[in-house]
This record gives structure tokens, C-alpha cells and sequence, in this order.
């Protein structure tokens, strides 16, 4: 049996929701220390066309789960992106890893050739397999607005660094 699928994306998803979620602690302290409203971070973009921290984190989720959740053959869990604290992405980042956590290396067994179908029946329907949906579309979706979060809050002076970013492996 080939575990491949599943020991090369569950372990980073895993491993970058649990730093994202250090990140996010430190944030909130670091709004307590410096006296100013968590909000004012939550709403932060690196430029003005850019998605705010929140939604960076949200959709950081949404990729470890969905893609996750295809590669296993299994339904996608619907959140809904009404997250407005920290307290509530944690609570947003806890229910992905548990969702991923929930997954069996069996269960990836055969997805690298499985077809995926995004956005079925619509004009923008991509069908791709499994491999180069992990390595070509969610990875470097994941890994996107997980680094956006970060340098969201690294522009905003939160003193982390890349070992905060990479966190235990």
C-alpha cells in the first residue's frame, strides 16, 4: 500500500496550521502588550486590494481541508467565514486539524491518479489528478496565504521569524 499522498501533504498542512496558530497567539498578545484593538490586525492587508489577515486565514483552511478532503475521496466540510476574533480562527484552524487528523493514510490510497474536478458544471470546471492538484494547485495555495498571514503580521511588527513561520517538524 502507498501512503505517498497522504505522509507528503497531511504533515505540512498539519505542521503549518500549528505554527499559523502560534502566530495568531502571539498576535493577540502582542495587540494586549502594545495597547491597540485585535481588530486593527485582523483587518490588516498588505496592500489595499489584498484579502485582510482573517481572510487569509480563513482561506489557508479551506485549502488543508478541501484539498485534504479530495485527496481522501471524501465530502469537503462547509465552514462559514464568519470569523471575527482570534479566539474564533483558532477555534476555525482546531476544527481543520481535527478534520485532517480524522483522515487514514488508506484513504489516499490511489488519489495521486484520482481525477479532481474544481468548480464542477461552471466555465471555470479544472479537472486535473490528483498529484498535480496537491503539488501545482493547493500546495501553492495553502502555502500563499499562509506566508501572507505572516507577513501580514510581520509588517505590522510582530517580531517572528521564520523558524515561527516553519514550526515544529
Amino acid at each position: 500500500m502507498s501512503t505517498y499522498m497522504y505522509t507528503t501533504s497531511i504533515p505540512v498542512f498539519k505542521q503549518l496550521l500549528n505554527s499559523l496558530s502560534v502566530i495568531l497567539t502571539k498576535a493577540e498578545a502582542y495587540a494586549t502588550e502594545k495597547n491597540f484593538k485585535p481588530t486593527v490586525l485582523l483587518e490588516a492587508r498588505l496592500s489595499p486590494d489584498m484579502f485582510p489577515l482573517s481572510r487569509q486565514v480563513q482561506i489557508a483552511t479551506d485549502f488543508a481541508r478541501s484539498v485534504s478532503a479530495r485527496l481522501a475521496g471524501v465530502e469537503v466540510p462547509a465552514y462559514d467565514d464568519n470569523e471575527q476574533t482570534f479566539a474564533e480562527l483558532q477555534t476555525r484552524i482546531s476544527k481543520t486539524l481535527s478534520f485532517i487528523e480524522s483522515l487514514t493514510p488508506s484513504q489516499f490510497e490511489g488519489s495521486e491518479t484520482r481525477e479532481i474536478v474544481l468548480r464542477p458544471g461552471t466555465p471555470k470546471e479544472k479537472k486535473m489528478v490528483g498529484h498535480t492538484y496537491l503539488f501545482n494547485y493547493g500546495f501553492p495555495q495553502f502555502l500563499f496565504h499562509v506566508t501572507t498571514a505572516y507577513a501580514i503580521l510581520r509588517h505590522n511588527g510582530l517580531e517572528v521569524g521564520k523558524g515561527d513561520f516553519m514550526g515544529a517538524y
